[in-house]
């Protein structure tokens, strides 16, 4: 692993988005977050989805994590390679999932993807059939208790957006129904990351259409006994 972008950077490379001080701080928040939450996420094969520049990888492999991570946006994979040299990285968009792998990972990891797909639910059914425990799933969300996808479009010239152009932002009842159809467990942490993007009460909507609401889901194909976790929608969460 490299620890900085000199091979990489340009005025045009997606190193200049990413490293922006919003995206990093967003990160940190996600990653001391999910540390909390005591979830078996040591010695795990885990399949990181949507992995931009590899910014969330590093989580893994400090636990001794066997790491595969796919990108759909060549400029990314680039930078993916260089940073991660020793992991087995692949292009794959989610929109339009291949069967390329031989078999399932411990641990799917989805953070801040699916809200840049147009096809959702097909993602979901991929990440679901190769997740043999826990899959981890952070996504931009719309206030509301309807099952709602919500599609919109996003600036496909952006690196950290959609590939397709084509995103959506579904209800957190529309994400949890999906994952039920193929997890028999799926939770919501009781918690949500210090970060003004993650709402802890869902009975006020943002004052502004403008302002990104997001939730975490854990879905997993065995019971998860953390008081940590519910397996419902909450209407309200709390900070760690």
């Amino acid at each position: 692993m490299i620890s900085n972008y000199s091979e990489a950077e340009s005025k045009d490379s997606p190193v200049q988005y990413f490293q922006h001080y919003y995206y990093q701080r967003h990160n940190h928040r996600r990653l001391e977050h999910l540390a909390t939450l005591g979830l078996p996420l040591r010695a795990a094969t885990v399949l990181e989805v949507g992995a931009g520049i590899g910014d969330h990888t590093h989580f893994f492999l400090d636990r001794n994590c066997h790491v595969t991570s796919v990108e759909a946006r060549e400029e990314n994979l680039n930078i993916l390679r260089l940073r991660y040299p020793q992991l087995d990285i692949r292009q794959l968009d989610l929109d339009h999932p291949q069967p390329i792998f031989d078999q399932p990972f411990d641990i799917v990891y989805c953070y801040g993807l699916l809200y840049h797909l147009n096809k959702p639910a097909e993602a979901i059914e991929f990440m679901a059939h190769y997740c043999r425990q826990i899959l981890l799933l952070e996504s931009c969300v719309s206030y509301g208790d309807e099952e709602a996808l919500n599609p919109c479009e996003e600036p496909v010239d952006d690196p950290t957006q959609s590939y397709s152009g084509q995103g959506c932002k579904p209800t957190r009842k529309w994400i949890y129904n999906q994952l039920q159809k193929w997890f028999e467990f799926v939770y919501l942490p009781t918690t949500q990351p210090y970060h003004g993007e993650f709402p802890i009460d869902w009975t006020i909507a943002p004052s502004t259409p403008a302002q990104l609401t997001r939730s975490i889901f854990v879905a997993s194909k065995t019971e998860l006994f953390n008081p940590q976790l519910i397996r419902d929608i909450p209407t309200r969460q709390c900070r760690y």
